[in-house]
């Protein structure tokens, strides 16, 4: 059972694996159109984000979140960044 104060982090992830069933190119309908993945990060963003929520909240770890969208660029080459 959730408890109460752990519903919004709660919801937050469900939305986050939502999007993940559906429009995720790594995890969706669309990963057969990328059959090596389109991340290029692992964890990929959203996994990194649902772990970041879940340890931290829905604040700090969305801010972590972010931070690690942001540093999706061309200029970064990416590889393995565990949360921390």
């Amino acid at each position: 059972m959730i408890k109460f104060k752990y519903y919004p982090r709660y919801m937050v992830v469900e939305v986050l694996r939502l999007y993940q069933k559906t429009f995720s190119f790594d995890y969706g309908i669309f990963k057969y159109l990328f059959p090596y993945g389109h991340c290029r990060f692992h964890p990929t963003c959203s996994q990194y984000a649902i772990q970041a929520i879940t340890k931290y909240g829905i604040i700090k770890g969305g801010i972590k979140a972010c931070w690690r969208v942001l540093r999706c660029n061309p200029f970064n080459k990416g590889g393995f960044d565990p949360l921390k």
